[in-house]
This record gives structure tokens, C-alpha cells and sequence, in this order.
């Protein structure tokens, strides 16, 4: 027995040893993998894995992190002009654009019988896709995975299990065969239903398709290029023209979205082989592109990893910064790794271990204090650890929506009317800014939020149903107002009128958490003000994205991030063939309002002028008055960043930043050595008093030996 506890004190002494000597570059509670510390990678976090990286299908923020990143369409936003700015990516200059009339001659821009507008684009030579068994060829040439052998394929259990890889040039035929893509149903393109109304022939592709997919396996490999279709013409390997209906400028736009960058046939074909899908080797899993990173682990339980892509083309920093003409990307890897909560995030960061953070309300005191002048600035122990903050006005909209093919909630009736009305009154979004935000955020007036053209400011932008103007500011309508409405509406306190019963609803959201809890019980009380009962249904968010795909909600919280500076993106969301149930597209209320449609036809296709400001306003007032939408708040964005990571300057448009970022990591080696000391007296204490404890033990046994012996 004394044998055996000399042992477990030498043991818990060498363990204690070991744990405070030894050679090592990173802290002792490093959750990173020692030789990294100092290495040029970027580490950050994500929250849920996102459902898509096929960029025909993926049109959520959290999927472009990543896919914005790996895909290059045809143009970018430039990084740091501002206003935002659009230049060429893979392309050697803007589109070119002809306006047509129906036979096909060139017409001025303004003319009367404009019928066509035809974009044309040339890509630069020498362009190189990241590395992808798709590309692998044998001896022979011929493809090394096309047919895929079923034996080989049973034996493979990773994507990285594909040993062999190959690359080839990007060509214009690439870009063309993406946007026939967007019209294979089978994809679910959720930007079909939108641009069918553009492209020309693309909704007869479509069809075409459609017919195709049924006379056969659904997800088999059908070549697209052989249906015929106008809309695009390949001109040679490194031109391409697109046509569309009408006069449409924000078209440009679009074409710096990854629903528009290429993906090559020979992806297509690897991945419709049978067996692949049924092991998540889709497009959706493993994409391919020619963007600076590749994503070279996906392990969405765990850990989300880019790598630079060794094939990427000559890109450089733009002038008029301290890095220009360095080479990009900068960075050679990019570290997403899942953390559910907020709180190890933010501990994670202040340790050094995420290199940037946003603010959450959990946070804020301890990372942000408001001046007297009313301006945020960091508080004393984030300037010491040297983290910098940028702010900046988000183009985004935040609001809870009513499902408008609901029996209750839904439709143009005036009940219905009513009841949204007397929600939106009684909803006090004040209030949720101060509680949840910390007030980083303003009230939301309608569907455009500040800084995009149609925004109105001051008294002539209030919203009259829910606001009134009251001392040069606007002031929410009081609760009486809201029971006025819902007694007309026929639910007097709260009862139907004509059953008595009380009036129930339900509220769908992907949120969840502590903080998530704290924010549905005040959207409960805040029904409550008008004895309306809530049912909280919640979920993550791939099943609420099936839910609202479905239109099988009745109340939910969404959001709209700017996809580019211009109305018609926020305004196109209300418009009503472009209802997500039963269209896939994004209109997530399913709003259908006439005299709302027929504005919106005539004010996309037109110019910033009067004209199309006072059209934007008529627009704007049948929202207001139908209340589809409650319209929330448009969130201030509060960025925070470790000084080691250099270059990021905030760019709400660009999805493809990544490769700006620049790392310094002896820098975030020396902050993590000082923030993360080990403290190791309590573990010696431990020790001892172990030490104490068991001695008497000890003692006892000896003294028992010597009595034995003495006998």
C-alpha cells in the first residue's frame, strides 16, 4: 500500500511538472494545433453549416462566408471605393452593353422600341481552377473518375479520399453553362423565378429541362448545353454575351453574384454519377472554382478549412493603400470552426483565439462605451489588448413577416389588414433596439433601408400607419391605437367576435439559445399587450428554410442583406411572381398586391431620377398600408478585430474579401502568451493538500509495520 501511494504522489508531481515545462510555441489551453501559432492563417467561427456552397442554389449569408470566396464571377466590388463600386474580376473590362429592337438592330438606350439589351463580356486568358477530381484525366486522356468505378467508389469515405487531381483554363462556355444551370429545376434555383422574367429563353429551358429530368432518373447527368437557348451565346473561348428583355441596369449587379460565376460542365458530370449524392459528394458539399481558397476540409460538426488555391491567377491589392500591388491572396489558410453560443466565441477571442468578432449584447459594456457625444468607442481593457473597432451603417433590413396565404394573417382583406396593422403598432421595436441591440440599430420605416436611393429621410419618411411626427422625430402610435385596429379587424381583447375564442398565433424562427430565449419571451409579451397569444415554434435553420419553401409558417423573423446598392433589391422581395412557395424565389410573405407588381415592372428597368423616386414612393406606401412585412430595424454594424489582422476595412457588398486580409501572426503569438499565462498555484496547493491528506494514512500504516515487527 505505501509503495502504491508513493507512486500516486510521484505520478501527480510529474504531471504537475510536465504541464508547467516543456517546449511549445502555443499556450497551454491553445485549442489550435502546435507549429500554428505564428503561421499566416485567419481563424474565425460559424455558427450552423450551411445548407448550400452550389452557387445556383446557395443565396443565404452565411453560405457566401465561404462560396464567395471559392467562386469568381465575371465582377467584384471594388474594396475600398466608396460609394461601392463595381470593376472587373475574371474579365479584361465592364460588360459592354447594345440595346436591341425586336428584329435585332442596335437602338439608343431611350428609344421606344427597345426590346433587348445584350451584354458582352471577355475573360482574361490564362485563368486556372483550383485542384478537383473532376479535372483528373488518365494516360490517355480520358477522364480518371468518369464512369466511376462502383467498387472504387464503395471504398471511398472522404472527398479527400479522391487521390487523383487535375485543373484546367476557365472559358467563357464556363459561365454560360452556369446560367443554364439556374434554369434546371432540379437545382432549385431560388433566382429562376426572378430572372425567367430577363434572360430570354431561360424559362423555356427550363420547361425543357423539366421534360428531360422525367423520362428518367431524376438526378442523372443531363447535358445541358445541347438545348437550344438564346439567352446566351458562347462567341469563342473567351467571349460570351448575354441577352436580356428590356432595359434592365441593375443586371450588372447580378453579374457580380456567385449565382452568376462559372462552374465547369466537368463538375456537373462527376458529380450526377450514381453513388455520389448518397455520400454528400455533391457541389453542394465540395464545391470547385477559381477563387484565392478552395475548401479543403468540410466537417460541419467540427471545422469548416480554406485553403489558398495553388491555380490562382494574378490579382494584386488595389492602388491607393499601404499594401498596394501586393500579391493576393495574402493569407494561406482561413480556420471556421463551430461554436454554437456566444459566449466561448467572445472568450475565445479575447484569448486570442479568433482573430475578430462581432459585438453581442452579452459583450457590449465590457468591449464598447458611448461618448458624450453619443459615439461608440472601446472601453479601456479592449484598447490595452490592442483590438480596434469598426462601425459602419449595415444596408440590411430586419423584420417579422406574415405568411400572406395564411387564412388568418394573410391576404388583402380589411380584417386582415387590420390585424397587421395593430401588430406593427404594438410590436415596440424601440424598445427591442435598446434591450437586444444596445441601440445599434434604427427603427425600420419601410422596405428600403438608409443609404440605398428611395430612402426618404425626416418627417416625409415615416411610416403614418405606425409612426406619427412629433417633435422633429417620429413616435411610435400608442397601444390604444393598436386595440382600435384589432377590434376592427373583428378581434375586440383579443377574442374572435364572431366564435369568442381567443386569437392564437404562431411564429416560426431558427433562433435559439439563452439570448434567443430572452427575445422570443418579449415578443410574446409584446402580444400580449394586445392579449394575443404566441406559440413559439422553433427549429434550426435548414428546417425553417424548408418550412418557408413550403409556406407552411404564419409569422417569422427574417432578414435582407443588399446584394447590391439599388431599391429594386429590397423592393423585388415584396414582388409578387416572385413568391418563395410554390416559385423558390424570395419573396418570403408570399405578397401578391396588383397595383404594387405594376409599379414595381416599370420602376426596375429605370434610371435614378424623379420619375422613378416618385414611383418608388407610391410603392412604398401600399406596403406600408398592406403590412406584409413589420418593418423592424435596420442594424448598425459593430466590427471587432485583433491589431495582428491587417486590411479589414469593412465592404458590405463584396462577398470575396478574404483574400485582402493580411496576418501577422508573431504578433497574435506574443498577445496569446501574455493573455493566456497559466496560473499554476492552485494546481500546486492541490498538491500539497493532497500531500496532507493522504500522510496521516501513511503515518498510520508505518506505525502498524513497526508494531508487527516489534511483536
Amino acid at each position: 500500500m505505501l509503495r502504491r501511494l508513493r507512486q500516486s504522489l510521484l505520478l501527480l508531481g510529474l504531471t504537475l511538472l510536465g504541464a508547467c515545462s516543456g517546449p511549445s510555441d502555443s499556450p497551454s489551453n491553445s485549442p489550435y494545433p502546435a507549429g500554428q501559432t505564428g503561421r499566416s492563417i485567419l481563424y474565425s467561427a460559424f455558427s450552423e453549416r450551411p445548407k448550400h456552397l452550389d452557387p445556383a442554389r446557395s443565396y443565404s449569408e452565411n453560405e457566401y462566408v465561404f462560396i464567395g470566396n471559392i467562386y469568381e464571377p465575371a465582377l467584384q466590388y471594388h474594396f475600398l471605393k466608396r460609394p461601392y463600386q463595381l470593376e472587373p474580376l475574371t474579365t479584361v473590362a465592364m460588360p459592354t452593353v447594345r440595346h436591341l429592337d425586336a428584329a435585332g438592330r442596335e437602338v439608343a438606350a431611350d428609344s421606344p422600341a427597345l426590346a433587348f439589351s445584350e451584354y458582352e463580356l471577355r475573360l482574361k486568358p490564362g485563368i486556372r481552377y483550383q485542384p478537383h477530381p473532376a479535372f483528373a484525366l488518365r494516360a490517355d486522356g480520358s477522364p480518371r473518375y468518369v464512369p466511376m468505378d462502383a467498387a472504387e467508389l464503395e471504398r471511398i469515405e472522404r472527398f479527400e479520399e479522391f487521390r487523383d487531381t487535375g485543373t484546367r483554363e476557365l472559358t467563357a462556355a464556363d459561365y454560360a453553362f452556369q446560367i443554364r444551370r439556374i434554369a434546371d429545376p432540379r437545382n432549385q434555383s431560388p433566382l429562376l423565378g426572378f430572372m425567367v422574367d430577363y434572360i430570354v429563353g431561360l424559362k423555356d429551358l427550363a420547361k425543357a429541362i423539366a421534360a428531360e429530368a422525367k423520362r428518367g432518373e431524376r438526378d442523372r447527368f443531363i447535358d445541358l448545353e445541347r438545348f437550344d437557348f438564346p439567352g446566351v451565346t458562347v462567341v469563342d473561348r473567351y467571349t460570351w454575351r448575354i441577352r436580356i428583355r428590356g432595359k434592365y441596369p441593375q443586371f450588372q449587379y447580378w453579374l457580380a453574384m456567385p449565382f452568376f460565376a462559372p462552374v465547369p460542365r466537368e463538375a456537373e458530370r462527376f458529380y450526377r454519377q450514381p453513388g455520389m449524392a448518397a455520400k454528400n459528394f455533391t457541389l453542394d458539399w465540395q464545391p470547385v472554382g477559381t477563387g484565392a481558397y478552395y475548401l479543403a476540409e468540410n466537417d460541419p460538426n467540427r471545422v469548416m478549412r480554406l485553403m489558398r488555391n495553388p491555380n490562382y491567377h494574378d490579382d494584386f491589392f488595389p492602388a491607393g493603400h499601404a499594401e498596394a500591388g501586393r500579391r493576393l491572396p495574402m493569407v494561406e489558410q482561413v480556420v471556421y470552426t463551430l461554436e454554437k453560443e456566444d459566449v466561448p466565441y467572445w472568450n475565445k477571442f479575447l484569448q486570442g483565439y479568433y482573430d475578430a468578432s462581432g459585438v453581442s449584447s452579452d459583450s457590449f459594456d465590457q468591449a464598447i462605451r458611448i461618448g458624450a457625444d453619443g459615439r461608440p468607442d472601446l472601453t479601456p481593457d479592449m484598447k490595452r489588448r490592442g483590438i480596434q473597432l469598426a462601425t459602419e451603417a449595415r444596408p440590411t433590413l430586419s423584420y417579422l413577416g406574415f405568411n400572406m396565404l395564411d387564412p388568418v394573417v394573410g391576404g388583402l382583406s380589411e380584417r386582415a389588414r387590420k390585424l397587421r396593422q395593430a401588430l406593427s403598432i404594438a410590436l415596440d421595436y424601440e424598445e427591442f433596439i435598446s434591450i437586444f441591440l444596445n441601440g445599434r440599430g434604427i427603427a425600420g420605416q419601410g422596405p428600403i433601408p438608409p443609404g440605398i436611393y428611395g430612402y426618404r429621410e425626416g418627417e416625409g419618411g415615416i411610416n403614418p400607419v405606425v409612426y406619427t411626427w412629433d417633435g422633429g422625430q417620429p413616435r411610435r402610435r400608442g397601444i390604444e391605437e393598436a386595440r382600435r385596429l384589432l377590434a376592427e379587424a373583428g378581434y375586440p381583447g383579443g377574442r374572435d367576435a364572431r366564435t369568442g375564442e381567443p386569437l392564437t398565433l404562431y411564429f416560426d424562427t431558427a433562433a435559439s439559445g439563452p439570448e434567443a430565449k430572452s427575445r422570443l419571451d418579449w415578443f410574446r409579451k409584446q402580444f400580449a399587450r394586445l392579449d394575443i397569444q404566441l406559440v413559439v415554434r422553433s427549429t434550426d435553420y435548414n428546417r425553417f428554410q424548408d418550412k418557408m419553401s413550403k409556406g407552411s409558417e404564419q409569422l417569422f423573423e427574417w432578414g435582407w442583406n443588399a446584394d447590391y446598392p439599388d431599391p429594386e433589391n429590397f423592393l423585388f422581395l415584396l414582388y409578387g411572381p416572385n413568391r418563395k412557395a410554390g416559385a423558390g424565389g424570395e419573396n418570403a410573405a408570399n405578397y401578391q398586391n396588383p397595383a404594387f407588381d405594376v409599379l414595381f415592372t416599370r420602376m426596375k428597368e429605370m434610371d435614378n431620377g424623379p420619375e422613378r423616386q416618385r414611383l418608388i414612393d407610391e410603392m412604398v406606401k401600399i406596403v406600408r398600408e398592406d403590412a406584409p412585412w413589420i418593418f423592424a430595424f435596420h442594424p448598425k454594424s459593430f466590427g471587432l478585430r485583433h491589431g495582428w489582422v491587417k486590411n479589414a476595412e469593412p465592404n458590405l457588398m463584396a462577398h470575396n474579401q478574404l483574400k485582402y486580409r493580411r496576418v501577422d501572426g508573431a504578433a497574435r503569438a506574443a498577445y496569446q502568451a501574455e493573455w493566456n499565462r497559466p496560473v499554476w498555484w492552485p494546481l500546486f496547493a492541490t498538491l500539497v493538500l493532497l500531500a496532507a491528506a493522504i500522510w496521516p494514512a501513511v503515518a498510520a500504516y508505518r506505525r502498524r509495520l513497526r508494531a508487527t515487527a516489534n511483536a
